[in-house]
């Protein structure tokens, strides 16, 4: 495996806000993007997830949709982007899912024995009941598994040397109703916007600021 320096990569990407129409994002690394959605970590591998990827100027336009009225200030974001990627949260999590998930996993060769895979659906709908009866909290606990993936995808966007800007300022009900979602069990999150950095953005040249070490960190 490659090392790479983590540092110099947190350091280099930020929330690019223009992109330069010119460059597009490689079919190669169209497929790392894919990866980078597809592989992330979830809770229990559930994988509440949905996301609408495109490259084309109508999938852009479509997606666009989200960012009119009060949110019209991300729409270049959108239309200049190389790529847009639509986070989508599941709306449910059901047995059966959680079902078709173990089977997937056992089809991928994860469970030496049967015993195991079911030991292991049992221990994916004991933490599923706690957040859907107990806690009273499964969507939002579905909706932090996709910002975990949305986490791992910037940094590893970055590591491609590929600019991106998340967007939680979105129409997500105009979206929602543009692509049917919640009539297919997905209601719309966060949509990133990719590319390459314009030369006249502002942003790219501004120092980052975060909170010291020392006010964020506890050693113990």
């Amino acid at each position: 495996m490659n090392t790479l320096n983590i540092q110099e990569i947190l350091h280099w990407r930020y929330t690019t806000k223009a992109f330069d129409t010119a460059k597009k994002i490689s079919p190669e690394n169209e497929e790392n993007l894919k990866a980078l959605l597809r592989m992330s970590p979830s809770s229990i591998n559930s994988q509440p997830w949905h996301f609408l990827f495109t490259n084309s100027t109508e999938g852009k336009q479509r997606l666009a949709k989200g960012t009119s009225g009060f949110f019209s200030f991300n729409e270049p974001k959108v239309l200049n982007a190389s790529h847009v990627v639509l986070f989508c949260a599941k709306t449910e999590v059901n047995d059966a899912f959680l079902q078709r998930v173990t089977d997937k996993e056992d089809r991928d060769g994860r469970f030496a024995k049967e015993a195991f895979k079911t030991q292991n659906l049992g221990a994916k709908k004991l933490f599923a009941d706690i957040h859907r009866y107990d806690l009273k909290d499964a969507q939002h606990w579905m909706e932090k598994q996709v910002y975990l993936n949305i986490g791992n995808f910037l940094l590893g966007v970055a590591a491609l040397g590929i600019d991106a800007v998340p967007m939680e300022g979105i129409d997500v009900k105009a979206l929602d109703e543009e692509f049917g979602l919640r009539e297919k069990g997905f209601t719309a999150l966060v949509m990133v916007g990719l590319g390459y950095r314009a030369a006249n953005d502002f942003n790219a040249e501004l120092p980052k600021s975060r909170l010291a070490k020392e006010e964020i960190f506890t050693i113990v």
